[in-house]
């Protein structure tokens, strides 16, 4: 293997019908550091720095534990995003009162992290969690 990893960062890029709402919602209220913005004849794109990246890779039945979990119920697509924040109920508060819609309050996970789940603009669910120390 070399010693240099082969990708250098994860980049989630997501279409967004209302762009405005939605680069308020994760730039202005969960806020992600823009990092850049551009523009083509027509249309405009900001990157946001969502911290360290990973990808989680999930089998069905694992995704049904999680969103159980989580929700109490399968819920999730195939695809959601899960942003680690200091304080998930805060956070949690915050995205709500912008408009995203709360499908769980935080909950303590057997994974020893405090997860709430949300709908939010762009038609993502995300995922907030805070890990505890205990």
């Amino acid at each position: 293997m070399p010693d240099e990893p082969a990708v250098r960062e994860l980049r989630l890029v997501v279409t967004a019908a209302d762009y405005d709402a939605a680069l308020h919602f994760y730039r202005d209220v969960l806020g992600l550091t823009e990092r850049g913005a551009f523009s083509s004849p027509g249309g405009r794109v900001t990157i946001l720095d969502a911290g360290r990246a990973t990808l989680e890779l999930t089998d069905p039945n694992h995704a049904a534990f999680i969103d159980d979990v989580e929700v109490g119920q399968r819920v999730a697509g195939h695809i959601r995003v899960a942003f680690q924040v200091d304080d998930s109920a805060t956070t949690t508060s915050r995205l709500a009162a912008a408009g995203a819609q709360v499908l769980a309050e935080p909950t303590r996970t057997p994974w020893n992290s405090l997860n709430s789940r949300l709908e939010a603009p762009a038609a993502l669910q995300l995922t907030l969690f805070t890990e505890l120390d205990e």
